[in-house]
C-alpha cells in the first residue's frame, strides 16, 4: 500500500496484534521488560532523534522513558503504508514540554513482531 497523509479511524482489531498490544503497554506502565517481548532482538528504535540498537539499546530506551514524563494517551488514526510497514497516530497530552501533541509511530514489522520503531514528527 502507498503511504498516504490520511489516516483511518485507529481500530485495535485491524492493525498486527504486537502493535496493538505494543500501544497499550506503552501507554499503561507496564514493565519493559513486557514492552520490550514486542521487539526483534536486533530491533532499531529512533525516539526523539536518538537511535536505540538491539536488546541493550531497547533497555536503555524503555529506561530512559519509563516516568520520565506523566500523560494520556489517545489513539486516533492507522494507515497501512505498505506489507510489515504501520503507522499509529497517539495524542498525548500530559507535563512534558508544549504538553499536547499528536505523535506518529512508525513500525516495521518482522513476523510477529516489531523489528523498527521510529517515534517522531
Amino acid at each position: 500500500m502507498a503511504a498516504t497523509d490520511t489516516y483511518d479511524n485507529y481500530n485495535a482489531t485491524t492493525v498486527p496484534q504486537v502493535i496493538a498490544r505494543y500501544m497499550v503497554a506503552q501507554g499503561d506502565g507496564t514493565d519493559s521488560t513486557t514492552i520490550a517481548q514486542a521487539f526483534t532482538s536486533d530491533a532499531h528504535v529512533n525516539d526523539e532523534g536518538i537511535d536505540y540498537n538491539g536488546e541493550e539499546g531497547l533497555r536503555a530506551w524503555l529506561n530512559k522513558t519509563a516516568g520520565e514524563f506523566t500523560y494520556t494517551t489517545t489513539l486516533t488514526g492507522q494507515r497501512q503504508d505498505g506489507p510489515d510497514k504501520w503507522t499509529v497516530i497517539a495524542h498525548l497530552e500530559g507535563d512534558f514540554p508544549g504538553g499536547v501533541v499528536d505523535l506518529p509511530f512508525r513500525f516495521t514489522l518482522r513476523g510477529d513482531k516489531i523489528s523498527k520503531l521510529i517515534i517522531a514528527l
